[in-house]
């Protein structure tokens, strides 16, 4: 694999180091299933979150937060149960592959194929209520495949009818470093995270695609390709905040496109996932999850009556 990708790798080794103390990975899924992949004799683990309902049930494909680089899977356990009790969708939680070991599109493929394998099952997933949701990289990842897989039809006949990005970055193009911040209190997000989040970013690409890519940048893809149904949540702390609002501007711009945009004040990247109860930042949690369900639950009210609620 050369000398760049033992660079990569070393540099992943260190970055999971430096986040394994803080993870506290214990999800509690209704079911653990391996979905294929298009790669012969290779399977996709995915947690699956069941809705108390009979039938076909809307579903959302999630996607967690990763930097591309991070075993994160199963930080998300909280809301995709959240969701499923609360919206009545089941929730599949990916497991998707993670660079420089599986640089792009290896993840980007990965959703696509979790996609495909739930579009073959209708008589377990209501189809026309299939939506894509993410955390972080996950993020990315669930817009992307939203605008510009050429797996689905995307424009009038998109496939998807909700896509949820919590604090995802949306502009591959521009380092992390470069990027603006609506609130620079946060010494942390001001002084360390950009670097950090930059170094993920170089392990996922290796310098092999243009990061205008939009399947790599997708505030890059067409605005009528996204779904009608979107929901853009950001932290102000956060340098992926005013990006991914810009996008949100963009999708409002286009006829027959709802986007809500919600940036949550006195918030961190990935403030959900160590909010203290009590505390501004969980109260802020609560709101982002109820977003994302309320979002849902509008998209199906409209999909059955026809009548926009």
């Amino acid at each position: 694999m050369g000398a760049s990708y033992g660079y990569h790798k070393s540099l992943a080794t260190f970055l999971r180091l430096l986040v394994k103390p803080r993870l506290h990975l214990n999800p509690k899924p209704d079911e653990v299933a391996f979905i294929p992949s298009r790669d012969t004799g290779r399977t996709i683990k995915t947690h699956i979150y069941k809705p108390n309902t009979n039938g076909p049930s809307p579903v959302i494909i999630n996607f967690c937060g990763s930097g591309f680089v991070l075993g994160t899977f199963g930080n998300d356990d909280e809301y995709c149960r959240y969701v499923a009790n609360k919206a009545a969708y089941t929730v599949i939680d990916v497991q998707y592959r993670l660079a420089p070991e599986h640089p792009f599109p290896a993840a980007f493929h990965d959703a696509e194929d979790v996609v495909t394998w739930v579009r073959s099952q209708p008589e377990r997933f209501d189809m026309s209520l299939v939506s894509l949701s993410g955390f972080s990289a996950g993020a990315n990842i669930a817009l992307a495949v939203a605008s510009s897989s050429e797996l689905f039809p995307s424009g009038e006949n998109n496939v998807f009818n909700t896509v949820i990005s919590f604090y995802g970055p949306v502009d591959m193009s521009l380092p992390t470093p470069e990027k603006p911040q609506a609130d620079r209190s946060n010494w942390i997000m001001r002084d360390i995270f950009p670097p950090f989040s930059h170094l993920c970013h170089k392990c996922l690409n290796q310098g092999r695609v243009d990061p205008k890519d939009p399947r790599m940048s997708p505030i890059l893809a067409d605005p009528k390709n996204f779904p009608a149904n979107v929901l853009i949540v950001t932290a102000a702390q956060d340098p992926f905040a005013i990006e991914a609002e810009k996008l949100s501007e963009m999708l409002n711009n286009i006829q027959g496109k709802r986007s809500v945009c919600q940036r949550m004040e006195n918030c961190a990247h990935g403030w959900d996932k160590e909010a203290v109860q009590g505390t501004s930042q969980c109260e802020a949690k609560i709101e982002a999850y109820e977003l994302a369900v309320d979002m849902l639950k509008r998209s199906s009210a409209v999909q059955d009556t026809g009548i926009i609620v």
